[in-house]
């Protein structure tokens, strides 16, 4: 019997939204047949995400988290299919969840595909540069860069990165969690993180070098 893979059941779960549990029984049912698996948890009732990703999510809400007595800020715009939901105690925790998490974590895109493709070729060319000053066969440079990338990514996507608060989760499994015990469609729009004085160019005294100027008068 073929050995269930954690990539498979990450698939099978981005698919469907069901449990990680569940996800691993099917593929190991379904002989890791991924069509078949999504399948099984459909006639199982389990497939909570499988008839909610054509849904319209154009309710929800924008949440402003503020960190640190003001010094980071983030809006968040977060969606969801009724306004019964938006207004409910377990999405407006997940709402400032990911506003604490951007916060915290930084992202700089939503998922891969909003990363610029100059900004991968340039992150491809570094970690190939990496990998040959690291001697390693040419044979393997390029499946070391491609393991490397996807490590970028969980770096600088949010949907990508470990959850602050649960880091053996990432986010788009928190949200496909949330999905499957709200029942509705949830959707992370856009976002955006403040950082006071970011941007600005700010001044380096060198303090020794003030010292003997006042020295030297």
């Amino acid at each position: 019997m073929a050995e269930v893979t954690a990539a498979q059941v990450k698939e099978l779960r981005e698919r469907t939204g069901a449990g990680m549990m569940d996800c691993k029984k099917a593929l190991t049912e379904c002989g890791c047949e991924m069509e078949k698996a999504c399948d099984y948890l459909r006639e199982k009732g389990l497939a909570a995400a499988a008839k909610k990703g054509a849904r319209v999510a154009a309710e929800g809400l924008i949440e402003a988290y503020i960190h640190g007595g003001g010094r980071i800020g983030v809006l968040i715009e977060v969606n969801c299919e009724t306004d019964f939901v938006a207004r409910g105690d377990e999405f407006k925790t997940l709402v400032r969840d990911l506003g604490l998490h951007i916060a915290a974590a930084n992202p700089q895109y939503l998922n891969k595909e909003e990363v610029p493709a100059d900004v991968l070729q340039h992150e491809r060319d570094i970690l190939k540069a990496q990998a040959l000053n690291e001697g390693k066969p040419e044979k393997i440079i390029e499946k070391m860069v491609e393991g490397r990338i996807e490590k970028f990514y969980k770096e600088v996507c949010l949907l990508e990165q470990a959850f602050v608060k649960d880091p053996d989760k990432s986010i788009s499994e928190l949200v496909l969690d949330k999905v499957a015990k709200i029942g509705e469609r949830i959707v992370i729009r856009r976002f955006t993180r403040y950082e006071l004085g970011a941007g600005i160019e700010k001044r380096q005294d060198d303090f020794a070098a003030e010292v003997m100027k006042e020295l030297n008068r």
